[in-house]
């Protein structure tokens, strides 16, 4: 283990040379004297900072960098997940046909006595497959009328028929294209379509009446008018009616409280309801399923729910969670793969009915109960989508392609094994730091060049960016948002699929099970698709951990990259990756440890070296040095640090909604997503920002929710993005928080230049040795290791 240089912290003024005061320490050794510009030397460390000044400047012991708090935490509402109406779960229709046709088969081909035992079977083969051809064949045709029906009359009964039976979604009727055939892949790009950068539009809202309607009733149970709006978007135009009958479904409203909630139905129903009314029992199974998502679970353990239940004093927990099942608030499933309910909803109503959830048969034969997850519709549908169309990809590739001469010609052995497990396999886990990008880009230009649709989507404007910089080819790259919305890409084929042959999607930890099913669904068959990324950084701002399931699941080959990060931030964050917190080599400043007392003196440090010291003795300017801390509130949080770096560096009156032209902001589209841009200026449109080169005009009554300053992010919206240099702040109030993921995040972000603003002490070393422990709940890798019934 080696030292961190003692050296001074990237200069600083003397007039707060008075200012730095080291902390005591066991693990610090006292600062030696210097000649007032660099103390050499230094003793390895055991975890904690070692400090060094040259006379009492914002100088920094050059010891160890420090760490933040989780990452679930420190976006708030960026991490809720967008919802994928399109994703559409597997059936189990299919299977037990095949089962039916198989007996069929084999009846009628065993009696010829003249065929061989091999000739009965392949017959019996042959014969099942075109009766499963031929079902699928009536399933995608029309349904008959009723006989003394005619037109659309008959063709309604037939629909409600289709949906009662189970045969149908009701949502497939609702103008959408009727199901296509297994799409191939495209034999000719699509054209490419003009697009016009657009501005950054509204959602749209509920009309007027309906919002003084429900405004009305809002009033009548004594809740804020500015509930309306919102309770109208989130309830639809008959709000104000459902809120009178079920006073809870204001739970469903973004930020209202179970408390808020209770308050608002005792006004309106006074002696009526009660803890144990079943429409809020009900209406609060739904919101803790909400809010686990927003911390990034795909479902619960029905224990933690009937525990959560009880907290808020439901005297029957058992009951309500079986009322939530059969009302459909809510599914159930058991982690040995087999669902607790059938894909008709009749399995759970049953288990509601009888009073037993999944698993009592087990418990009562004296086997280990299974664990009985909860979870709402809008991901269980999401994860089994995206598990069978993961499974369609590997199936339907390409097994023999020859791609042996690009793999000779790679810049790496890392990225030859890329390209070779890619050419003979359709889904393929690439995983690595920072350097281990190139290895995707060297496949996308191998690609390419063999005359293949080749694309690499990121998850940033600035990983598309040096993903474009890397191939050499701007066309070569695309962000997922843009890929999916169609403002960047190839477009799609006549069948609606992304025209590509080969996907690699970068920052693939970033890929919520949401997003990730919509995007496998946009592949057509026979399109390769690689899943590239760091597993050491944190996980989506949506519900799931794709990557981490694929990965866990084995579901495909996976690459390791053998490309180490260079210089000292990457040896440092390599070490990190493995719970080691190692001091550094850094001649030249790399790494540098500011030690802090208090959040105040957090605050003034973070300033003086993102205005001064950096660019002074870095040569990096304020525009090119992100800071990253631990959450938007607190003390030390991101917007006390945006309120005293703008006082400092584009002081203004806020004008235009609390901006100023020049101001470093990031803007949130969509949950999940941060833009960093700086403001240009302000009219009857909106806010104009410049995003990355792109022009962005965000509507006024859009700019107090999804604007925000930018010189200080969380670690959440840094995730993907890489600037020259970094100030990581970790106030005393950070310590509880620490995770390996999050150090990981925070510290890896700087290319050039990482200063950490240190006052947690050793909640530092003992969050990085803690290993990273699973802290989401989600189906997808059992549906993954789960064979196809």
């Amino acid at each position: 283990m080696t030292a961190l240089p003692r050296g001074e912290t990237p200069g600083s003024p003397a007039a707060d040379d008075d200012a730095v005061v080291a902390p005591p320490s066991a693990d610090v050794p006292a600062p030696s004297a210097g000649d007032g510009t660099e103390t050499e030397g230094g003793a390895p460390g055991t975890g904690g900072p070692a400090e060094a000044t040259d006379g009492g400047t914002d100088d920094a012991a050059d010891g160890e960098p420090a760490g933040a708090a989780d990452g679930r935490t420190d976006d708030g509402p960026d991490g809720a997940g967008v919802p994928d109406d399109s994703a559409d779960g597997p059936t189990d229709d299919e299977p037990a046909e095949a089962a039916e046709d198989t007996a069929d088969g084999a009846g009628a081909d065993a009696a010829p006595a003249q065929l061989s035992e091999a000739e009965a079977e392949l017959a019996a083969q042959r014969e099942l497959r075109e009766r499963i051809e031929k079902r699928k064949a009536e399933k995608a045709g029309p349904i008959a009328a009723g006989g003394k029906l005619s037109g659309k009359a008959a063709d309604l009964l037939a629909a409600v028929r289709a949906v009662e039976s189970g045969e149908q979604s009701a949502t497939s009727f609702f103008d959408s294209p009727a199901p296509a055939a297994p799409r191939r892949t495209a034999p000719e790009p699509a054209p490419a379509r003009p697009r016009a950068p657009e501005p950054a539009r509204a959602p749209q809202s509920a009309s007027p009446q309906a919002v003084a309607a429900t405004a009305a009733v809002l009033a009548e149970g004594g809740a804020p008018a500015a509930l309306a709006g919102p309770a109208a978007e989130a309830l639809g135009a008959q709000a104000a009616d459902a809120l009178r009958v079920d006073p809870w479904q204001l739970l469903a409203v973004p930020g209202v409280r179970p408390e808020q909630a209770d308050g608002f139905a005792r006004a309106l129903l006074g002696a009526a309801c009660g803890p144990d009314d079943e429409r809020r029992t009900a209406a609060l199974v739904g919101w803790l399923l909400e809010r686990a998502a927003l911390r990034g679970h795909t479902a619960l353990d029905a224990s933690e729910v009937r525990a959560a239940l009880a907290e808020r004093s439901v005297t029957d927990p058992d009951a309500a969670v079986q009322h939530a099942v059969a009302e459909g608030v809510v599914l159930v499933f058991q982690d040995d793969g087999q669902d607790g309910q059938d894909h008709d909803g009749q399995g759970a109503g049953a288990s509601a009915e009888s009073g037993e959830e999944p698993g009592a048969d087990a418990e009562r034969a004296g086997q280990e109960p299974v664990q009985v997850l909860l979870g709402l519709d809008r991901y269980a549908l999401a994860e089994e989508s995206l598990a069978d169309g993961l499974a369609r990809l590997v199936n339907a590739c390409e097994k023999d392609a020859d791609w042996t001469e690009a793999a000779s010609a790679a810049s790496s052995p890392s990225a030859a094994e890329l390209i070779r497990a890619v050419a003979a396999h359709g889904l393929v886990a690439h995983t690595g730091g920072e350097a281990a990008r190139a290895e995707p880009a060297a496949l996308i230009t191998a690609a390419r060049a063999l005359g293949l649709r080749a694309l690499g989507a990121t998850h940033s404007a600035d990983g598309r960016r040096r993903l474009a910089a890397a191939t050499g080819d701007p066309e070569a790259a695309v962000t997922l948002a843009g890929l999916l919305s169609g403002e960047q890409g190839p477009g799609r084929d006549e069948e609606g699929a992304v025209a590509v042959d080969l996907l690699v999607v970068l920052d693939a930890p970033q890929l919520d099970v949401e997003t990730a099913a919509i995007l496998v669904e946009s592949l057509a068959d026979g399109t390769r698709l690689v899943l590239s990324g760091d597993p050491g950084v944190l996980g989506s701002a949506g519900a799931g951990r794709v990557f981490a399931d694929v990965l866990a699941a084995r579901a495909c080959p996976q690459i390791v990259s053998r490309t180490p990060d260079p210089g000292p931030i990457g040896e440092l964050v390599s070490g990190i990756g493995i719970g080691e917190l190692n001091q550094v080599e850094a001649p030249g400043k790399e790494v540098v440890i500011v030690p802090v007392h208090d959040a105040g003196e957090a605050v003034h440090r973070t300033v003086q070296l993102v205005a001064d010291s950096v660019p002074r003795a870095i040569g990096v300017p304020s525009s090119d040095t992100q800071v990253i801390t631990v959450g938007h509130g607190g003390s030390a949080g991101t917007r006390a640090l945006n309120a005293a770096l703008k006082q400092r560096l584009n002081p203004g009156p806020g004008r235009f909604g609390g901006f100023d032209p020049g101001d470093r902001v990031v803007h949130v589209p969509a949950p999940g997503r941060a833009e960093p841009g700086v403001v240009v200026s302000a009219d009857a449109e909106g806010l104009h920002l410049d995003c990355a080169g792109t022009k962005v005009v965000v509507a006024q009554e859009r700019v107090e929710s999804s604007v925000r300053h930018g010189w200080a992010l969380s670690a959440h919206q840094a995730a993907g993005m890489r600037w020259p240099a970094v100030v990581v702040v970790l106030p005393g109030d950070a310590a509880q928080g620490l995770s390996r993921s999050w150090v990981y995040t925070a510290f890896s972000r700087g290319e050039r230049h990482l200063s950490v603003v240190h006052g947690v002490d050793q909640a530092l070393p003992r969050a990085v040795a803690q290993p990273p422990a699973q802290d989401r709940t989600t189906r997808l890798r059992t549906l993954l290791e789960t064979p196809a019934r």
